[in-house]
């Protein structure tokens, strides 16, 4: 009874948390509206100011019998108007809506991180032995991971993204993948279970966010083309050589993290079924993931890829990963067939 009391509680935050999430990513939306609404006003006062300077310069050049004078140009952020916009990751006061949905997102966090407790309490072991209890701790460690590294560098731009994604991921994973606590298998119980799921479910945090950056990378690269003037929000964010740099180091975080689940499962599976390889379906795409980011580190770093060939690795890899979760694990039968459904 206690065992079914804790699990239905869980379900009860896991609903309570999707919520939350919601209206974080509702005010997220809204501070993107926002920051277009801002840009385009600061880009008509740069216009006007620009426009002013000019006229004023022409009066003062033809009254002066053609010399030349000197004038005072208005100051102001960029593009020389007052009032321009600071792009993302300076010192820009954050707005209400984002103050709101930063409030929502870490409400939600602590919400969806009860969810996963309970979730262990009623199982009486770690909650990542299925696809249901993976979905619901690996969304908590995606929003854990932004929020850590929002506190080094400011990636509230991102928000949108993170909750839209998280709000997916946790539906289809509550809705589609939900199974009742039971037993785990044989060759789950090993302490292996914690270190090597638990890495893997970070290195996919990691994947996550530096797919979301390379995203708005290719975003950003078409608008410094004039390809996408009217997207004005992108004025706030960072230059798409800065979102390239930021998604490659944490790109590359994640790399280190699924080198070593990669290893500890191969450890995992001498100590199991007695070899450390045997080319299981969830192995080769552990394997096939490696590679491509393997090979998205090293054309960067020493074929001097950038733009949108890097990016493009980059969401590849990760949709890679989102394809080893959601399909191999459920139409691939194999030794790591653990989706519990």
């Amino acid at each position: 009874m206690v065992t079914a009391d804790l699990a239905y509680y869980s379900l009860v935050a896991v609903y309570s948390a999707m919520a939350i999430y919601t209206i974080s990513f509702v005010a997220f939306a809204l501070d993107l509206a926002k920051r277009s609404g801002d840009a385009q006003q600061a880009a008509a006062r740069a216009a006007k100011a620009k426009a002013e300077a000019l006229a004023t310069t022409t009066v003062s050049r033809s009254s002066s019998g053609g010399s030349t004078v000197v004038l005072d140009r208005p100051s102001g952020g960029a593009g020389g108007a007052g009032g321009a916009v600071p792009a993302a990751g300076g010192s820009a006061k954050a707005s209400s809506f984002e103050r709101v949905a930063i409030a929502m997102m870490l409400l939600g966090f602590v919400v969806h991180v009860s969810s996963v407790v309970l979730r262990g309490l009623a199982a009486g072991r770690v909650p990542w032995a299925n696809m249901f209890e993976f979905s619901l701790t690996g969304t908590a460690i995606i929003v854990g991971v932004y929020l850590a590294v929002q506190l080094v560098v400011n990636l509230r731009f991102l928000g949108a993204y993170v909750m839209g994604l998280n709000l997916v991921l946790l539906a289809i994973g509550t809705v589609n993948y939900y199974v009742a606590v039971s037993p785990l298998p044989p060759a789950l119980q090993s302490a292996w279970l914690v270190i090597h799921v638990f890495v893997a479910i970070l290195g996919t945090a990691f994947f996550a966010i530096a797919a979301g950056l390379s995203a708005a990378q290719l975003v950003q690269t078409k608008r410094e083309q004039s390809k996408l003037a009217g997207l004005r929000f992108l004025d706030t964010l960072p230059g798409a050589e800065r979102l390239e740099d930021l998604a490659y180091r944490i790109a590359l975080v994640g790399f280190v993290l699924w080198t070593f689940t990669l290893i500890a499962g191969a450890i995992w599976a001498e100590r199991a079924w007695g070899r450390y390889w045997g080319w299981d379906t969830k192995e080769v795409w552990t394997f096939i993931i490696w590679v491509l980011y393997a090979g998205y580190i090293h054309a960067r770093a020493t074929r001097g890829w950038r733009g949108a060939r890097s990016s493009w690795l980059s969401i590849i890899g990760f949709a890679a990963v989102m394809f080893n979760f959601s399909v191999v694990n459920v139409f691939f039968k194999g030794l790591h067939a653990y989706s519990g459904l």
